[in-house]
């Protein structure tokens, strides 16, 4: 499972909507709307959240993965050390937010978060990129 920053995961791209998704992947495990009406799409066996913007008609904006065989330029991440990870990879800015033994890795420029816990990733969370014009940057021309 590649993740591919600014574009999506796998066969993922932002800016698919929800049929896109389910001919891939078929129906979710679980579904639901958050409280910004976002739509929320749960796969247990591939371990992927992917959200559905509402206000920009329900394309694909987000996705959060723990999935063991993610990979981020060719290079597993999930329980890999968090400092080692972010050392071997070309992205050298990253902003970090402590939450109790939880602890956010933040590279905006790729919208790249790294949730490590005990000093190992335990997640990664990508977002569609926003460009100058405060629009996104959709990856899938439907």
């Amino acid at each position: 499972m590649k993740i591919n920053p600014k574009n999506g995961i796998d066969q993922l791209l932002f800016g698919m909507k929800q049929m896109h998704v389910e001919a891939i992947y078929n129906q979710p495990d679980k579904q639901f709307k958050d409280e910004d009406g976002n739509v929320i799409y749960v796969y247990n066996s591939a371990k992927l959240r992917l959200t559905f913007y509402e206000d920009e008609n329900f394309r694909l904006g987000y996705i959060i993965t723990s999935n063991s065989q993610a990979t981020l330029l060719e290079k597993t991440v999930i329980g890999k050390n968090i400092e080692e990870v972010k050392n071997e990879l070309p992205f050298k800015s990253w902003e970090q937010e402590n939450f109790d033994s939880t602890e956010n890795h933040f590279n905006e420029s790729n919208w790249l978060i790294l949730q490590s816990e005990f000093g190992e990733i335990i997640r990664v969370e990508i977002g569609a990129i926003i460009k100058d014009n405060d629009e996104f940057d959709w990856k899938f021309k439907a």
